[in-house]
């Protein structure tokens, strides 16, 4: 089992930069685990894992749109933030998601992007979006398991709200 001090020594914050720091050092275990095989549980466990990853510093101030890429099993895989765009939408390509899928041999994904806005209320545009990913996706039997939007502090399942 991994520890936090056998990654790096602690970083305890003291201010915003040293937040950074605090999330780096998060990122960086919680990176660790999943490349164990770690099964995402439970929806709670997905979205404290997305929020993290959407407070990087370089997701602040701008949509971005990431895919966790799980094994038929639902193991985690990878996640990768893939597409960046603006303050208020980012362009997402289906034929990129549908590579990266292809790659990681995943059997399933839970897509995810941000709200830079703070509000995590899904889009007629993100719902259409997830349908044009779905249909994707379902051409090469990758299952979307999930679609999460981050705002701050919330975070809105698609699967909850029974919108796949």
């Amino acid at each position: 089992m991994l520890s936090v001090e056998s990654i790096d020594p602690p970083i305890y914050a003291a201010s915003p930069t040293d937040d950074d720091a605090v999330i780096a050092h998060a990122l960086r275990i919680l990176d660790a685990r999943i490349r164990t095989g770690d099964v995402m549980s439970s929806p709670a466990q997905v979205k404290d894992y997305l929020r993290l990853q959407f407070a990087r510093p370089t997701a602040e101030g701008h949509e971005e749109f990431g895919v966790l890429f799980l094994d038929s099993q639902f193991r985690v895989i990878a996640f990768e933030a893939m597409f960046r765009g603006t303050l208020s939408q980012s362009s997402v390509y289906p034929r990129e998601v549908v590579k990266r899928a292809l790659a990681h041999n995943a059997g399933a994904v839970i897509l995810a992007h941000n709200h830079p806005s703070g509000t995590a209320e899904p889009s007629r545009s993100d719902e259409h979006l997830t349908a044009t990913l779905k249909d994707a996706l379902a051409l090469v039997d990758v299952r979307i398991v999930d679609h999460m939007v981050v705002g701050n502090p919330e975070v809105v399942s698609f699967a909850e709200r029974g919108l796949l």
